[in-house]
């Protein structure tokens, strides 16, 4: 069982770009461990940290971010209820893998922490 309590509190230590950062690897990490159907527990971990980002995240972020980073919270819940099913067939698996990929982009992204100065 996590610690919920203190991932948030040393999660909002960070500032915006930081947080999206993480938010951004969780969501890499998804992709790799949808390679190997071992990592169901992994996923499902994954998944509520996810979420839990966003929840932390949103209320800080400009408006469109906030709005693109609830678009992902559905995403994300969606996937977390259909995880059992979606995690026997290795294609949806395979799917949800590079939607991760896409969604970590995306993220990354909205940090800027990947602008050029």
């Amino acid at each position: 069982m996590r610690d919920w309590n203190s991932l948030k509190e040393r999660y909002l230590r960070d500032e915006l770009p930081i947080r999206l950062g993480n938010l951004a690897s969780n969501l890499a990490r998804i992709k790799s461990r949808c390679q190997n159907a071992a990592n169901g527990e992994i996923i499902e971990s994954l998944l509520q940290e996810s979420k839990l980002f966003i929840e932390w995240t949103a209320q800080d972020a400009e408006i469109e971010i906030a709005a693109e980073l609830v678009e992902l919270q559905i995403q994300l819940a969606c996937w977390q209820y259909s995880l059992a099913g979606i995690w026997e067939d290795a294609e949806q698996r395979m799917r949800v893998g590079e939607e991760g990929r896409i969604w970590s982009e995306k993220v990354l992204n909205m940090s800027g922490l990947l602008a050029v100065d």
